[in-house]
């Protein structure tokens, strides 16, 4: 990445592990090990974590964020949780688009649309996900895909607001499933968005926006995937729930 435009962004993404205790066992055994990085450092947590999660954060350089938002601010929608909600406990972040979400639990280009404008709205950041899947790849519509997703999600974001994104391209091949992205190909899609987002934007606000990597990043990988152009930090799973791990892609991400 170039640091001289952007910071490294180094964002942990539980997903359904963790309970309040183990989580401030987790965070404070994180705490030391990522005290002198030179990147941010965000831990995503279940909703139910994210009481216990501030609070052992607090006075370190982890942020925090959650998972999900939905895209009203109240109403009739058993078991899901508002941007309002997440603001009103302290809550800096959040994710949206997250391809399980898609995969699982129907969420389409519009609804994380939707979700994004919401958080926006609510003054959170976003991390917004995208990626295509295998056969989209192999199909050759690896650009199509993730330039369509990207185009829909900042449908209704402005420029200044850009500053609040942060996106990360997960290819869904690669999620949790051992496989990765080369760093060519990580760095050729992230370069892809970015020059996307010139067109929607400009030259400057494209330069400025992170642009993660996800899908199976760990300590083993992560510098080869840091040291390309366009990659400027990740979204990381299951290394994010080892502290020594998480903490040995943060110092990647810091150098």
């Amino acid at each position: 990445m170039d640091k001289k435009l952007r910071k490294a962004v180094i964002a942990g993404n539980w997903k359904m592990n963790k309970t309040p205790e183990q989580t401030e066992a987790l965070i404070n055994g994180i705490k030391p090990l990522v005290a002198s990085a030179e990147c941010d450092v965000i831990v995503c947590v279940p909703f139910v974590c994210l009481d216990a999660a501030l609070k052992a954060a607090e006075g370190s350089n982890i942020k925090v964020g959650a998972q999900n938002c939905h895209w009203a601010k109240s109403g009739a929608f058993t078991g899901e949780i508002s941007a309002d909600m997440l603001a009103s406990m302290g809550v800096p972040y959040v994710i949206t688009g997250h391809s399980e979400r898609r995969t699982y639990f129907g969420d389409t280009d519009v609804t994380v649309k939707n979700r994004t404008r919401a958080a926006l709205d609510a003054g959170l950041t976003v991390i917004l996900c995208v990626g295509e899947h295998l056969e989209q790849r192999e199909q050759g519509t690896t650009f199509e895909v993730v330039r369509a997703q990207v185009k829909i999600a900042l449908g209704e974001v402005s420029e200044q607001e850009l500053e609040r994104i942060i996106i990360a391209y997960e290819p869904v091949w690669a999620i949790g499933t051992g496989k990765t992205a080369t760093a060519a190909q990580a760095n050729e899609v992230n370069k892809a968005i970015r020059e996307l987002i010139g067109e929607l934007y400009s030259k400057a606000s494209a330069d400025k926006t992170v642009i993660q990597y996800g899908g199976s990043m760990n300590g083993a990988n992560a510098a080869e995937l840091l040291a390309q152009y366009d990659v400027d930090g990740g979204l990381i799973g299951g290394a994010s729930l080892k502290a020594a791990e998480f903490a040995s892609i943060v110092t990647a991400a810091s150098k």
